[in-house]
């Protein structure tokens, strides 16, 4: 019995002895032989360090792109920066390594930060924090790395969620990083790309919201750490040279198809809303009543459900945008199509004016003018239009308005494709989504200003219209 209690004893010192030794052991093995084919698993309570530390981003200098970031009291800066807004979750190379984002960099070059719910792992290539100085275990360079990474998203969120509303940081070296039931895998080559790969412990979809450890990450951000001279930091200009700077890279395009579809458009928006309002003047209630709805129904309905028909009319589905494919030339996706969402979209201004003004006027007057002998013609030309000009005046000016910044139904048909089909609302919607706030609020302001004169012009035209008529009252 005394035998057995010593050989219990004597068991228990050795797996003592050897779980104290065996990570020693392994940590001076690793170090010996540099293996840096099989990454090591860390999670948060082991290697990586959190942080939860305020950013303070006021001694960062960002380059005029954007793209590079330098910190005063660093000895590196970040360079190469980009925000991958969303990943994806698909097969990579016929296999599933989870929710997945494409670094486009080659492995072992750049540092990869992914934001989840209310935490941020950051993980800085072990040889790249080791050629550069970089200790993630310091507060200071903790510090350095979280406040050019907070600017430089702060810079190309695009009004999304920023690095800067994260309180814990994760810091790590190590590729395979797990926090709870997350696993993060960075820096993982496949078929010669470098991907960032979110899956759980399990090896389970942890996107599913059927799963009961259920994570989808917000963002990636990647930039690449390099020495402080080695980044150019180019200086963003000030006043009216960064005015001036700023308009001449700008890309005008928008404004001149915008001015084109527009200018087209009008033509037809007039002819057709004035020929659409005498037919209705001239036929039944009953069927003025259905034409009337057909002919408004577009100015209610939202501006997406006219593109949606509009595009399955014009498409391969229907006999009419078979013919003009068949042809050479197919109505979406062009500058046609454009022309022809801002005609739908802005056609029932001009018809509700026109009508407007032509049930106004005295029908004992064009009674009087037939029996002149004033053909209907000669009657509408002579007589219609120039009691009604000041309405129909406008409907012409609010339709080439609505014309102008029609989005919708245009970006439905006609796509988003520069110097083609990009309107100017559409150019403020995806330069905003690709966080070029500037370009966005200035297309923003010329929108504004456009939409400014055509108030003011109906203002005095109607102004003008009710003196006149106040005098010839008189």
């Amino acid at each position: 019995m005394h035998k057995a209690k010593t050989l219990l004893a004597r068991l228990a010192a050795a797996a003592i002895a050897l779980s104290v030794a065996i990570p020693f052991g392994v940590a001076f093995a690793d170090d010996a032989l540099g293996d840096v084919d099989t990454p090591n698993v860390s999670s948060a309570a082991s290697s990586a360090v959190a942080s939860d530390s305020s950013v303070d981003t006021s001694g960062v200098t960002i380059s005029k792109n954007g793209d590079a970031a330098e910190a005063e009291n660093s000895s590196f800066a970040i360079g190469d920066f980009s925000r991958a807004q969303k990943g994806t979750n698909r097969d990579v190379d016929g296999e599933y390594h989870g929710y997945s984002y494409l670094v486009g960099r080659d492995a072992g070059t750049c540092a990869q930060l992914v934001a989840g719910d209310d935490y941020v792992v950051a993980y800085v290539p072990e040889k790249n924090a080791r050629d550069l100085g970089i200790d993630l275990t310091s507060s200071a360079d903790q510090a350095s790395l979280k406040a050019m990474f907070v600017a430089l998203d702060a810079g190309q969120a695009a009004g999304s969620k920023t690095l800067s509303s994260f309180d814990t940081w994760y810091f790590t070296s190590d590729k395979v990083f797990e926090k709870g039931a997350v696993r993060f895998e960075f820096d993982q080559e496949v078929s010669g790309k470098t991907y960032v790969f979110v899956i759980g412990v399990d090896g389970s979809d942890l996107t599913d919201s059927e799963n009961e450890n259920y994570f989808k990450p917000s963002f990636a951000d990647f930039g690449c750490p390099a020495q402080k001279g080695d980044v150019v930091i180019e200086e963003q200009v000030t006043g009216f040279a960064a005015i001036g700077e700023f308009l001449s890279n700008l890309d005008w395009s928008p404004l001149w198809v915008s001015l084109r579809t527009t200018g087209i458009a009008i033509v037809f928006i007039f002819v057709l809303g004035l020929v659409a309002a005498y037919f209705c003047l001239n036929i039944s209630p009953r069927a003025k009543n259905i034409c009337d709805v057909i002919f408004t129904i577009p100015m209610v309905l939202p501006p997406t459900v006219c593109g949606f028909l509009l595009l399955y009319l014009c498409g391969r589905n229907t006999a009419f945008g078979q013919f003009w494919i068949d042809v050479g030339f197919p109505l979406i996706f062009s500058p046609a199509a454009c022309v022809i969402a801002a005609v739908v979209v802005a056609f029932p201004l001009m018809y509700r004016n026109a009508l407007g003004a032509f049930e106004s006027l005295d029908a004992n007057m064009l009674d009087a003018a037939r029996t002149l002998g004033w053909s209907n013609a000669k009657i509408f030309v002579r007589l219609m239009l120039p009691l009604s000009w000041s309405s129909i005046a406008a409907g012409a000016v609010l339709s080439f308005a609505r014309a102008l910044g029609e989005f919708g139904a245009t970006l439905f048909l006609a796509g988003n494709y520069l110097g083609v089909t990009r309107t100017i609302p559409i150019a403020i919607y995806f330069e905003w989504m690709n966080g070029n706030d500037s370009v966005a609020w200035f297309w923003t302001a010329v929108i504004i200003a456009f939409s400014f004169v055509v108030i003011l012009f109906i203002n005095l035209w109607s102004s003008r219209t009710t003196k006149y008529r106040k005098r010839e009252g008189n």
